[in-house]
């Protein structure tokens, strides 16, 4: 019989947001796979105790496949994490849950964390329906054609930013998307927490005063309704 893969959320910065039944996974399983092995061996030494980690990240996430796969066809059971909140979500993991559902390898999920929700839920604006679309793209030029797809978007967009790319992101998004409601949230969960909240054009002028630090989520509100062409 083979084993079962559980893929766990994570505390995105409060460890106290750990749930009983994500601990009781991780200190269940045979193997951790996780996309920082310090991360998450910090993790555990938290909680207590040890387990067998295996790295899993963007760069080695298909090489890793058959090795994680051979674990469950052996019946073992592997944990899947992320750095921090909920796997899969602009994390590594949809290729080894895709590979577990086509061999009939038994998923199950242990919800929590998730820096999207939580962004989304302090932002004032529209929680539903929304679009997340992850990382904004490096480049300017990228970038500006990564907004342009979401520009007649009817509904909240949610994105992840890096702090040295925040203000030329947020710059990018006005130009393309033009001026709408916005909020931008800071080290959710944490010490220094910080949401700020107004149309997109005055949340670039107030974070421009401030020196971007710590992680990120942008969410969008919808643009003014367009005239029928």
């Amino acid at each position: 019989m083979s084993g079962r893969l559980t893929v766990v959320a994570t505390p995105i910065g409060n460890l106290a947001d750990l749930s009983e039944r994500a601990r009781t996974a991780l200190e269940a399983a045979d193997i951790i796979a996780c996309e920082d092995t310090r991360r998450t061996g910090a993790l555990l030494e938290h909680l207590g105790f040890k387990k067998r980690m295996i790295s899993l990240h963007e760069h080695n996430e298909r090489d890793r496949l058959p090795v994680l796969v051979s674990d469950l066809e052996a019946g073992r059971s592997i944990v899947l994490v992320s750095d921090a909140g909920t796997p899969l979500l602009s994390d590594p993991g949809y290729l080894l849950v895709r590979e577990c559902a086509a061999l009939d390898i038994r998923v199950e999920a242990v919800p929590g964390p998730s820096a999207v929700l939580a962004a989304l839920v302090v932002s004032a604006l529209p929680p539903y329906p929304f679009t997340f679309a992850g990382f904004a793209p490096p480049k300017t030029g990228k970038r500006r054609s990564f907004f342009e797809r979401f520009s007649v978007l009817g509904h909240t967009l949610v994105f992840f930013e890096s702090p040295h790319r925040l203000i030329p992101s947020l710059e990018d998004a006005l130009a393309v998307l033009g001026d709408r409601p916005a909020a931008v949230g800071r080290e959710l969960t944490k010490l220094h927490e910080e949401v700020v909240r107004g149309s997109l054009g005055d949340v670039v002028e107030r974070l421009r005063e401030k020196k971007p630090r710590g992680e990120y989520v942008i969410v969008l509100g919808a643009g003014p309704k367009r005239p029928p062409s």
